[in-house]
């Protein structure tokens, strides 16, 4: 295959993915007869932001607090976790290593539909139904063994020779480990927090069990703009809605960006 027509192939792919995105956008700045007009319309001219401001109230902001405070803490608390795991199945030998990476490894085929039961009567049981450690708790349980399994293949991926080497120069094994190993795993951590971050802002159906209809995370509070007949939906707004929730994770993406595809490019040779 030529490179022209390698170029025109990725080219019309980005359109096709872009196209959806730009739609979103676009319809945000239109009034409801356009949007639900037969002929579409691909251009906002006259448009107004009004729509914005319709959904830009305080149950957004209540809902937007709760997200980033719960996908903060996930964050956080996954790579910890992860991070000190991957560290103990990778450079250590003790009994039961293998069966902990096994058990990794099953727990990630578990359909998470198959624990919402289990989930909801241990968080009834402890009282944090409807709060923010129970989800965030629920969270990093679901996010763990996929971050774990991922920063192994990180962590195996670098030879423990450097960290011999550098206490051979006088390095204590912590020290040897911070100052050599750590940094190269900087792409692995950051790729795994994409992830966790990912699957913390966008999830519905974990939230949607254990959080009240007055404490909504940001993809409830969207599902909730939908939630009247068909014809008394307010698309644009519904779109710009789903302007609004996507600005923090296009924010995340442009500051993390070029760490984030130098570890998935490591993690996809490593393991």
């Amino acid at each position: 295959m030529s490179r022209k027509v390698s170029n025109a192939l990725g080219l019309v792919v980005a359109l096709v993915w872009v196209f959806p995105v730009y739609w979103m956008v676009s319809s945000s700045f239109l009034d409801s007869t356009q949007v639900r007009s037969k002929d579409p319309v691909f251009w906002p001219f006259g448009g107004d932001a009004s729509a914005y401001g319709r959904v830009f109230d305080d149950s957004f902001l209540a809902s937007m607090r709760l997200s980033v405070t719960v996908t903060l803490i996930t964050v956080v608390v996954a790579l910890i976790l992860a991070f000190l795991t991957a560290i103990a199945v990778s450079r250590f030998r003790f009994r039961g290593r293998k069966a902990l990476v096994l058990t990794v490894l099953i727990v990630q085929m578990i359909p998470a539909e198959g624990l919402f039961i289990s989930q909801y009567k241990m968080l009834e049981g402890w009282h944090l139904l409807n709060s923010i450690l129970g989800l965030s708790l629920l969270y990093v349980a679901a996010v763990l063994p996929f971050t774990v399994w991922m920063l192994r293949g990180f962590v195996e991926g670098i030879p423990v020779d450097l960290e011999h080497a550098a206490m051979i120069d006088g390095c204590s094994r912590t020290r040897a480990f911070f100052v050599v190993t750590f940094p190269l795993l900087a792409p692995g951590l950051v790729a795994c927090g994409v992830y966790a971050f990912l699957q913390a802002w966008n999830e519905f159906t974990l939230a949607t069990v254990v959080m009240s209809p007055s404490n909504r995370t940001v993809p409830l509070w969207l599902r909730g703009l939908t939630t009247s007949s068909n014809a008394a939906i307010d698309w644009p707004g519904v779109m710009a809605g789903a302007v609004l929730v996507a600005v923090p994770v296009m924010v995340f993406f442009i500051i993390v960006q070029n760490k984030m595809t130098s570890g998935l490019v490591a993690g996809a040779v490593k393991g």
